[in-house]
């Protein structure tokens, strides 16, 4: 839900934040959770007959892709997208990794994007695609793409992102007019 009005302008506040949220990657991290268990199970109640490796082969597989699944899920539960007047902060997941730090001076321009969606990045996550540039996609809809000096781009997923857009475009236009001063 947006808080604002289009076409009203609004001060930006000095620190701008944002979040993305997938609530079905829950459901794979549940998943990955399934595989641990099994893999648990197998190790302890352990009835085959053909021998020892193929047992700890199908004990290391099912907890090795259950922690690899859970692990990558949880990362991208969420993106936060924070910008203040120095640099924009991407953080994925709960414990904030992987995490991008751009400072403003490095971006030349930022758009809003109305419909980013994991089949164009190749799938959820933290994505780089050549022609594309790099992105962090949590769920499908509206995005913000910035521009880079260096000709790249960073796209993120984040609920009112024309709002970070403006606000990002704020900054930039003040950071420009500051430095002219100088």
């Amino acid at each position: 839900m947006r808080d604002h009005l289009h076409g009203m302008q609004h001060p930006h506040p000095d620190v701008w934040t944002g979040r993305a949220t997938n609530r079905f990657q829950w459901l794979l991290a549940l998943a990955g959770a399934a595989f641990l268990a099994l893999g648990i199970q197998l190790a302890v109640d352990s009835a085959w007959t053909s021998g020892v490796a193929p047992l700890v082969m199908s004990v290391v597989g099912c907890i090795a892709a259950g922690l690899l699944v859970i692990f990558g899920t949880l990362a991208f539960v969420h993106v936060d997208l924070k910008l203040d007047k120095e640099c924009v902060e991407v953080r994925c997941g709960h414990i904030g990794v992987p995490r991008r730090r751009i400072p403003l001076t490095h971006v030349a321009g930022a758009e809003f994007e109305p419909h980013v969606t994991p089949r164009h990045w190749g799938g959820w996550g933290y994505r780089w695609r050549p022609h594309q540039g790099t992105a962090v996609v949590v769920r499908r809809g509206e995005g913000v793409v910035l521009r880079l000096w260096d000709g790249h781009t960073f796209t993120i997923t984040v609920d009112d992102a024309e709002a970070a857009v403006g606000a990002i475009r704020a900054r930039l236009r003040s950071g420009a007019t500051g430095t002219a001063a100088h």
